[in-house]
This record gives structure tokens, C-alpha cells and sequence, in this order.
């Protein structure tokens, strides 16, 4: 009887423009070489203490960035998803600043709007799908959108970034007051961003307490 395959699948989220957008790699060998998939790779026991180890050193090895969001999305496995055999798959998302993958000059590394993905290999497309559901329900009572907005942000930025996740407009007002009651952020002392005609706005950081929480919770410890 031949082995398991196991892996572990990422979907690296981040933004085009104003598009969601998936990260996808120019896949090196056979299944599916040649084609475009989401970053992935065999676990490695020697080496990885758990599965959400195998996923930050897979996006290290295979982009270059230390993904600033990791979580656990869910277990996708059968005889069917990969052509070498029975696979199980420990998929996890991240939310990863467009500025942070401007700097890749791999030709290998494609930043795809959701829009316009086309076929993916294996169960791939099933893998993002899920991801952006559970982003969508989580982005209406957690502050992960700040990931995608990166280290500083303005409140109109931050509401792009919820609206875009979300899929849906938000009330200016209604999203200033729900901001304000999660206490999730702090103004940058003496920081601004210029806003042409308009006075210039105020950057905001997410607190270092609501960072170190969500640390432990995406890691399951």
C-alpha cells in the first residue's frame, strides 16, 4: 500500500488594485507542471513541529515574505484530489500588504485577481473559496482586514479594506463607530497621510495587544 500524501496548501490574499487578489506560483513539476496553483508542499517531519510551521516555511520558501497573518482553514483530503495518489491537505489562509510582494521580481509569482482565476489544479479553487468565506465572516467582528492594509492605515483605507472583503459598501459613520468599539487601534502620534484638496488624515496602527492575541489564536496555542 503506498504512502499518504501529506501537505500543507496556502491562500495568500492581498490586494490588485481594488481587487482581492490570490497569490499563485508557476508550478516546477509534474502533476500539473507548468500551470498556476496556489503555494503549497510536502510537510517535513524532520523539520516542521506542526502543520502551521509547514505552512510559514513553505511561504518563506516559495515567495520570499513572512506572511504578517497565518491561520489553520481546514483539511481537505480523498484518492481524488491528486493524481499520485490518496492526499490529505492542511489548508490556511493569509492576509499579506500588497507592498510586501511589489519588491518579488519572480516570474514564478502571480498575483491573480479572484475575478479572473481560471482552472486551478487539484481541488484548488474549493481551497480559495473556502477561505473567502471564512474571511468574509470573520471580517464583520475581527480586525483582519488591517492585515491587508499593512502596517499603518487610514480609516478610509481600513473601510476599503472591510468593504472589499465583505463585498458590500459601508455606512462611513456606522464603520467609524464599530472601529471604535472594538478598541482595536491606536492613532500614530504626529503621523498623517496628505489628502490633496482635503485636510490630511490621521494613520492608525492595530494595537500591539490585539496583534499578540491574534498571534496566538491563529497558531491554536
Amino acid at each position: 500500500m503506498s504512502a499518504v500524501i501529506c501537505t500543507v496548501d496556502v491562500v495568500l490574499l492581498t490586494l490588485l488594485g481594488e481587487e482581492l487578489a490570490a497569490v499563485l506560483l508557476r508550478r516546477e513539476h509534474a502533476p500539473f507542471a507548468g500551470e498556476l496553483a496556489i503555494p503549497g508542499g510536502y510537510v517535513h517531519p524532520e523539520d516542521d513541529l506542526s502543520a502551521y510551521d509547514a505552512a510559514m516555511r513553505v511561504i518563506k520558501d516559495k515567495t520570499g515574505i513572512v506572511a504578517p497573518y497565518l491561520e489553520q482553514l481546514a483539511t481537505f483530503s480523498g484518492a481524488g484530489r491528486d493524481p499520485r495518489g490518496w492526499s490529505v491537505s492542511v489548508a490556511h489562509y493569509a492576509l499579506v500588504p500588497h507592498d510586501l510582494l511589489a519588491s518579488r521580481k519572480d516570474e514564478a509569482v502571480h498575483i491573480v485577481p479572484l475575478s479572473q482565476l481560471g482552472p486551478l489544479p487539484f481541488d484548488h479553487q474549493a481551497i480559495i473559496a473556502t477561505a473567502l468565506e471564512r474571511l468574509r465572516n470573520k471580517s464583520q467582528y475581527s480586525s483582519l482586514p488591517c492585515f491587508l492594509a499593512g502596517d499603518t492605515f487610514t480609516l478610509p483605507q481600513l473601510q476599503r479594506m472591510y468593504e472589499l472583503l465583505l463585498g458590500e459598501p459601508l455606512n462611513k459613520v456606522s464603520f467609524r463607530r464599530k472601529m471604535s468599539e472594538m478598541a482595536m487601534l491606536d492613532p500614530v502620534d504626529g503621523q498623517f497621510e496628505a489628502g490633496g484638496a482635503h485636510r490630511p488624515a490621521q494613520l492608525y496602527r492595530l494595537k500591539a495587544a490585539v496583534k499578540k492575541t491574534l498571534t496566538v489564536l491563529e497558531r491554536g496555542l
